[in-house]
């Protein structure tokens, strides 16, 4: 492992990147954090439409059969 390069491409990545005042550590918390909010985006997506569907509870109760 080259440990210049490694070195060179963290101070690369802390000076120009996105977040460039704060830490990679920092960084990879933030991205972290986006994703799980973009998963809960999805689950409250998803519980709304079982909520909406289930907006007639009766609906299946009953069985006509006739022999």
């Amino acid at each position: 492992m080259d440990i210049a390069a490694v070195s060179s491409a963290l101070s690369a990545v802390q000076s120009y990147g996105p977040y460039a005042t704060g830490s990679v550590a920092q960084a990879v918390s933030v991205e972290m954090l986006d994703q799980a909010m973009e998963m809960n985006e999805a689950m409250n997506s998803q519980m709304i439409s079982m909520m909406e569907q289930s907006v007639n509870p009766n609906l299946g109760g009953n069985i006509d059969i006739r022999i």
